[in-house]
């Protein structure tokens, strides 16, 4: 009997940029592999079969609703659905509730968009939509303490495991230091204190408050900001309205991040949570010391003393931070070169055999 695995994901997008290395592994192990996805199409390696699905943002869209109808008739052709995304992960474990010919479902948790800080409004709505799955999820990973121990105590799944991330395959920033000197110069960054956060513009990744401290900090300090998203105008406006447009640079979506982080003297964040974020374990890999927000996936990160947190909004604490790397040399180098000693375990080699146990697990119990 031919075995099959169905991807799963709000955009085609989040599975090429995470997930092909995993795709390859159930190619190996005999798997057709297919994947379904909202956004645009777009060639995904190892598939076999790309699935279009109306996903919209909005939890209440009636398109996501169809996309869960598709799905469910889909259901019975596969033996195991690998899950990933909040939304694409709610609405196919509603398509499978119910169904008398199910496949296995693991819903790999990226990050849950609550934490404790969170309304209660919205904490209640979304905690209701992991429960209601909750008899259908199989096998659930987190990658964060937080998330891993509020799953546990609410019985989110069947059989509930921590994961370092999905691994981040670090060969890709094969830059050496030489050429990292001739772009810092040639991008003009020279005698600059560069500070890179490289993220989506969106309302949870608050480039805003990065921005916020740039007026309280000294004219050496750089901040660089690449990526695309729907505030980035919005961001650039704010740039020039607290006058600091000539020391905020938006070089916009970039396919040599790890370069950025190589001629850069600190990588920063400013997010409102996080599963465990790539960007800040690609800087760690760099060297770089981090200055990140006090929240879930950062606190896993950087908790160990490779990095500085500060209470996520604070622009205040965040231009203090800097200022303490600024004036201390030592300290960058130390941080940096704990952080890059930190980064080796979270790497693709190490988590991907791991995370492919927790799969092979699974398949054996069934």
């Amino acid at each position: 009997m031919e075995r099959k695995i169905l991807f799963v994901a709000s955009s085609f997008s989040h599975i090429k940029n995470f997930h092909l290395p995993y795709i390859a592994a159930f190619n190996e192990r005999g798997f057709k592999v297919d994947v379904a996805c909202g956004g645009e199409e777009m060639p995904i390696p190892g598939a076999d079969r790309l699935i279009s699905l109306p996903f919209e943002k909005s939890m209440a869209s009636l398109k996501n609703f169809r996309a869960a109808k598709i799905l469910r008739a889909l259901m019975p052709e596969y033996e195991l659905l690998s899950l990933h995304t909040s939304l694409a992960a709610f609405f196919a474990r509603l398509a499978a509730l119910g169904l008398k010919k199910r496949p296995l479902i693991c819903n790999i948790a990226h990050g849950y968009l609550f934490d404790a800080n969170s309304s209660w409004k919205k904490r209640a709505v979304l905690t209701a939509a992991e429960k209601l799955t909750a008899p259908v999820t199989d096998l659930l990973l987190t990658m964060n303490e937080w998330d891993y121990e509020f799953a546990c105590a609410h019985h989110l799944g069947k059989s509930i495991a921590n994961i370092p991330g999905m691994g981040v395959d670090f060969s890709k920033a094969a830059y050496t230091a030489e050429q990292a000197r001739v772009f810092r110069s040639a991008m003009g960054l020279e005698g600059r204190f560069v500070m890179t956060y490289a993220a989506e513009f969106s309302a949870r990744k608050s480039q805003s408050v990065l921005i916020g401290a740039m007026p309280l900090l000294p004219d050496k300090a750089l901040l660089v900001l690449p990526g695309k998203g729907a505030l980035c105008d919005e961001c650039m406006g704010l740039a020039g309205k607290l006058g600091v447009e000539d020391r905020v640079l938006f070089p916009g979506q970039v396919d040599n991040v790890p370069l950025w982080y190589l001629a850069s003297d600190a990588a920063v964040s400013a997010s409102r949570s996080e599963g465990l974020p790539f960007n800040i374990m690609e800087a760690m890999h760099a060297g770089l010391p981090v200055i990140a927000s006090k929240v879930k996936g950062h606190t896993d990160l950087l908790g160990s003393g490779c990095g500085i947190l500060y209470p996520y909004g604070d622009s205040s604490a965040f231009a203090e931070s800097v200022k303490s790397l600024m004036a201390d040399e030592a300290l960058c180098r130390s941080l940096g070169e704990s952080a890059k000693a930190e980064a080796e375990q979270y790497a693709l080699d190490k988590v991907l055999p791991a995370v492919m146990g927790r799969f092979d697990g699974l398949l054996e119990i069934s």
